[in-house]
């Protein structure tokens, strides 16, 4: 998976920097929110906190997906101007995943 950031605009009412971006899987399966958010994280040198991933919507036909992100200067101001909904789908992600991790490791352990 690829992430190549199209356009990025830094909102200094809202303390946040907006990005637009496009995310290349091609011979992959549509990659997960986490796994998009964790390859930002990293692009744009930020924290796992602070960053909201507001929409990922596929192309169809094509492995590629037109994303958009925020990314805030601090947690309050996230918990300030988010929405509910869209902090819970961020955090709902990661807890699956830390569940699916747990699940892992539990059947690796139960093999033994």
């Amino acid at each position: 998976m690829e992430i190549d950031i199209v356009n990025q605009k830094d909102n200094k009412v809202l303390n946040r920097n907006e990005v637009k971006f496009v995310c290349n899987y091609e011979g992959e399966a549509t990659p997960k929110l986490t796994d998009v958010k964790s390859k930002l994280i990293a692009l744009l040198n930020s924290k796992k906190d602070l960053i909201v991933i507001d929409s990922l919507q596929p192309h169809f036909g094509e492995a590629k997906a037109l994303g958009y992100a925020k990314v805030y200067d601090s947690k309050e101001d996230l918990e300030y101007i988010e929405t509910e909904s869209v902090i819970a789908k961020n955090a709902q992600e990661e807890a699956s995943e830390e569940l699916g991790e747990e699940v892992s490791e539990d059947e690796e352990n139960s093999e033994e």
